[in-house]
């Protein structure tokens, strides 16, 4: 074990899950974050434990921020946790013309409003330490948009914005922040929208990627190998873009 804590939101997710196992398996202690799937979180904690790694689980509501603040203050009381993972976020898809103004905000609070409720609170014990790595899972949409996202893509695109911002805030403290925007990744929904031949003809690997694919950038980014790296936007889509 490395002594160092990561917090993952979203962890229970397919993604998630993969990249509490990455961290887990490079020696940080991993707090599971989930909200609507309590036991899915126990479940990714329990295959942590199960393969000798430590983890915890931690649930809240990413857009109240007092929710937010009161369960982070109740993990900062055994110290600081140095490593943040924001993979939390949610589509709810539809041609703008006919968005709903709560289809509109539900998106942009998960991911960006919950990018700055569940940052900001541990940026200062983080900076205490002069070392820390807070990295963002944003999305192939928010590089080069999708149709029916455009919300969804201006939640991702704003990650880029305040990510590469906050790794000006930081760069002198031993912190880095950057953003992993994964394209067509295996999990439920992609098996659902997509046929093998649409995935053929976008993607020019010809496949799709895995989560595992996803998590082993993100534990690089966590590692003291990633030091000098900051502020970037890291594809991981087979080519599909730059």
């Amino acid at each position: 074990m490395n002594g160092k804590r990561a917090l993952v939101t979203g962890g229970n997710s397919a993604i998630g899950s993969a990249i509490c196992q990455e961290l887990a398996k490079d020696g940080f202690h991993v707090i599971v974050h989930g909200h609507s799937h309590p036991e899915s979180s126990e479940s990714v904690a329990s295959t942590i434990q199960d393969k000798g790694g430590t983890a915890e689980t931690v649930s809240f509501d990413l857009t109240e921020a007092d929710a937010t603040l009161q369960a982070l203050q109740g993990l900062l009381e055994q110290g600081p946790v140095q490593v943040l993972v924001h993979n939390a976020g949610m589509f709810h898809d539809a041609p703008m013309a006919g968005m709903t103004a709560e289809q509109w905000k539900q998106v942009i609070d998960v991911s960006l409003n919950g990018f700055f409720h569940v940052t900001q609170p541990l940026l200062l014990p983080m900076i205490r330490t002069r070392w820390g790595r807070i990295i963002t899972i944003s999305s192939l949409s928010g590089m080069i948009g999708h149709r029916g996202q455009t919300n969804y893509a201006a939640a991702k695109a704003g990650l880029h914005g305040a990510s590469k911002s906050l790794a000006f805030e930081v760069a002198s403290r031993g912190i880095t922040v950057n953003v992993v925007a994964p394209g067509l990744i295996q999990s439920p929904s992609i098996e659902h929208t997509f046929t093998l031949e649409q995935i053929e003809s976008m993607v020019p690997m010809k496949r799709v990627g895995q989560p595992e694919e996803v998590a082993v950038v993100v534990g690089f980014l966590a590692s003291e190998r990633a030091s000098y790296l900051s502020g970037q936007v890291i594809g991981v889509n087979g080519a599909m873009a730059s």
